[in-house]
């Protein structure tokens, strides 16, 4: 299906505004930005309903709860453990993300952690016969742990409304994807446990939305869970202080012309939906936008011992009645 101006205009914005977030803060200490993957978060987490839930990869996770309407003040104050973040400042905004969006985190430092738990919010809306769908993503080097595995055998024996995403940069910190996998697509592995696997070029934002589009139409529907394959290129280091010296020079220079902005700029243009000069502003516009929300954030005050909220963890103590 050939999408129309709206929606290419609106991923536009998404991934504009991406470039410039992940851009910025990578500059700050221990951030892990996903500059060049902008396009798998927009094209996954675009267009779904308020009654689904997500549950990102960490790469790119501020953008994805942004798109579900968390505010981008609070949610980099929470990278900066600001008292205005979603969490008070007592954990990482890119590692918890607020509930009330229906965003799920890593909520720990394991990974394959949010498999296990969107695995489990898909069987609870089956439980429930609700129609919400679960869409999780996840790096490549995840596929090789139990979580992955188990929550894929799960979700296929029970036909749980759920889509995984393979976030799949090529790396694994440095460790690059053929040589930790032999198969030849994540996508394999879906005939294992009976579902259907997608590999999708996963810098074509369009393409990468059909496919999400498409599986989470199939799990709305009863059919069961899908496994996607998005094939993407980490641009930046695996966090901010990585010097990313690992990386091929040629390897880097061919994936730089598949950049996932400059692509949809080309097909905006070429289609004749918007000129340079209005995609310049769109730019210009995101990047006063994130600018101006990291100064705010970064004036915010720190927490002090008055928000560590005690009773928000334990019971309040009850008089012991003789």
């Amino acid at each position: 299906m050939t999408p129309d101006a709206n929606l290419l205009t609106s991923l536009y914005h998404l991934v504009a505004k991406g470039r410039v977030l992940e851009s910025l803060l990578g500059k700050l200490p221990g951030f892990h930005p996903g500059v060049g993957e902008e396009g798998v978060v927009v094209g996954a987490f675009f267009g779904l309903k308020d009654s689904d839930y997500i549950a990102p990869h960490y790469r790119g996770a501020l953008l994805a709860a942004h798109m579900r309407g968390a505010d981008l003040r609070r949610l980099i104050a929470g990278v900066l453990g600001k008292v205005t973040s979603y969490s008070r400042g007592r954990v990482r905004g890119d590692i918890c993300l607020p509930l009330q969006f229906n965003t799920l985190g890593m909520f720990s430092g394991v990974l394959g952690n949010p498999l296990n738990i969107s695995t489990g919010i898909a069987l609870a809306a089956s439980l429930d016969e609700k129609q919400g769908v679960v869409v999780t993503s996840f790096g490549e080097g995840t596929s090789n742990l139990g979580a992955f595995h188990e929550s894929l055998n799960l979700a296929a024996c029970l036909a749980l409304p759920i889509v995984y995403i393979c976030q799949n940069n090529g790396y694994a910190m440095s460790t690059r994807t053929d040589y930790a996998l032999k198969c030849t697509s994540i996508a394999d592995r879906a005939q294992g446990y009976g579902m259907p696997g997608i590999r999708v070029e996963g810098n074509d934002v369009v393409a990468m939305h059909q496919a999400v589009q498409s599986a989470v139409a199939r799990a709305r529907a009863g059919e069961g869970p899908t496994l996607i394959d998005a094939v993407t290129y980490r641009i930046s280091g695996h966090y901010s202080a990585d010097p990313n010296d690992y990386q091929p020079k040629d390897e880097r220079a061919s994936w730089l012309k598949k950049d996932p902005l400059l692509l949809l700029k080309a097909r905006l243009t070429a289609q004749g939906v918007m000129t340079d000069a209005q995609l310049a502003e769109i730019e210009k516009a995101a990047e006063a936008e994130i600018t101006e929300a990291i100064a705010q954030a970064q004036a915010d005050p720190d927490p002090g011992l008055e928000v560590l909220g005690p009773d928000d963890l334990y019971s309040p103590v009850l008089e012991r009645v003789a």
